[in-house]
């Protein structure tokens, strides 16, 4: 693989630019790109193009290179508006990644073509402004450190997840896919990248119960829980520990499961304060009253040897809040689980839960603590078409009541959910832009964005 960096620190002046599509453009003051050739074929390549923004936020931005050779032809670009003038290559940002705020990346690609020689591109320009040279990264301010080393450990206040200084935050993070599938996909090289590229606060660890998960080896999966616990922890990250149930759809079907599993990890975990229990994935075909009875049975198994972490509790239809089952968030408001420190799931696949889901959320937000542990930019089968209008939709509104998500997921699964193309995990590079898909590209934009936890 050919990787070539090109870096500017800060430009003295602001630049005059051209409109672009949408508001007009700020002057970028700093940026660096990152050329990958991610493979090569006679007469053809495909490249990823990393941006981050060195400087001041950018609302819109417009991306220019070179290509040195007249036979270099781009052939079909993704994650933005491409065209190409004589030699001069231009990626003008879509509307869910136009924005850039000082550290953030947007990552891209093209597919291209060749006669002759394929050199590197040259002449990078974000905005007007040269992104060439080379920089350090600025040292880091007080006050800087992992979600961790700022929140401490979590708690509910209110209808908020708080952080060691009951102050609300919000977690933003990936899921796994199941553990006992996609193995391959969590080493120390994907959980580096989720760590430092994509600045995950949390990575959710999807374990299956049925379908060739934890009921073939209880031990087993409970050490690799542990494990990728204590590596989410070496990076700062919080661990969300799922107890993946999904058929059958009733968690009183797994209690005593439930109740030795969660006794193990809780006890070998409490004295770690990046760890949150997720105690039934997905309920459905059950009503609330049986999810609430499974809940305050499991939960006082978690408090008996961790009596500080945060519980998620699963809602029915699926974790809709009983929405996806012609119900409302109204049945958990009358009668909620008899317990503290937790927080209700709100699952959706933005294809597929759109206005009336959006419109409980908001409205549920009000009365009950929500924590999206588990959506999808795709359809509710985590296959399809990303949807990027609905998509952008939830993720505004999660931003503006300040709700935690995880998306679904973190792997090279051959489905449009996945953040990674089908064959990633067999290798080792994890921050190129060329591994992403569209759905992948979309999530790193949002949630490598700059956090802003408060700390007063």
């Amino acid at each position: 693989m050919k990787r070539f960096l090109a870096l500017l620190a800060t430009c003295a002046t602001v630049l005059g630019l051209t409109a672009l599509a949408g508001p007009q453009a700020a002057a970028a003051t700093g940026c660096r790109v990152d050329y990958t050739v991610a493979s090569q074929w006679q007469g053809g390549f495909q490249a990823g193009v990393r941006i981050t923004n060195l400087g001041d936020p950018v609302s819109g931005w417009r991306l220019g290179f070179t290509l040195p050779d007249a036979g270099q032809k781009l052939v079909q670009g993704w994650n933005a508006t491409w065209s190409q003038s004589g030699s001069t290559v231009t990626a003008t940002a879509a509307d869910w990644n136009r924005t850039l705020a000082t550290g953030a990346t947007a990552d891209l690609g093209f597919t291209g073509s060749f006669t002759g020689a394929n050199p590197t591109p040259t002449a990078f320009t974000l905005n007007g402004v040269a992104c060439t040279g080379s920089v350090e990264e600025p040292p880091p301010t007080p006050g800087d450190g992992t979600p961790v080393d700022i929140n401490g450990q979590l708690h509910v206040c209110g209808v908020h997840l708080c952080n060691q200084y009951d102050r609300p935050i919000q977690l933003r993070g990936m899921s796994t896919h199941g553990i006992q599938w996609f193995s391959q996909c969590y080493t120390d090289a994907s959980l580096d990248a989720l760590a430092n590229d994509w600045r995950s606060d949390l990575l959710r660890i999807s374990m299956y119960v049925q379908e060739d998960g934890y009921e073939t080896d209880p031990a087993g999966f409970t050490r690799r829980v542990n494990g990728l616990v204590d590596m989410a922890e070496a990076r700062g990250m919080y661990a969300v520990i799922d107890f993946h149930t999904l058929t059958p759809g009733d968690p009183n079907f797994n209690l005593d499961s439930a109740k030795t599993f969660f006794t193990s990890v809780a006890a070998r975990n409490a004295a770690k304060n990046n760890v949150i229990y997720e105690i039934a994935n997905e309920p459905n075909g059950v009503s609330w009253a049986g999810i609430k009875s499974y809940a305050e049975q499991v939960i006082p198994v978690i408090r008996t040897a961790d009596p500080d972490a945060v519980v998620i509790v699963g809602t029915r239809g699926w974790s809709s809040l009983g929405v996806s089952d012609g119900s409302s968030e109204s049945e958990v408001v009358a009668n909620p689980v008899d317990a503290t420190n937790i927080m209700y799931a709100f699952h959706f696949y933005a294809a597929s839960h759109k206005d009336t889901y959006r419109a409980t959320v908001s409205r549920a937000a009000s009365r009950l603590p929500l924590f999206v542990s588990e959506f999808g930019t795709v359809s509710a089968t985590g296959g399809g078409a990303v949807d990027r209008a609905s998509s952008i939709a939830w993720l505004d509104l999660l931003d503006q009541l300040k709700i935690s998500y995880a998306n679904w997921t973190y792997s090279d699964a051959d489905e449009g959910s996945a953040a990674f193309r089908p064959g990633t995990c067999a290798g080792t590079d994890y921050s190129g832009s060329g591994v992403l898909t569209e759905s992948g590209a979309l999530l790193k934009s949002r949630i490598s964005t700059p956090d802003d936890f408060p700390t007063s």
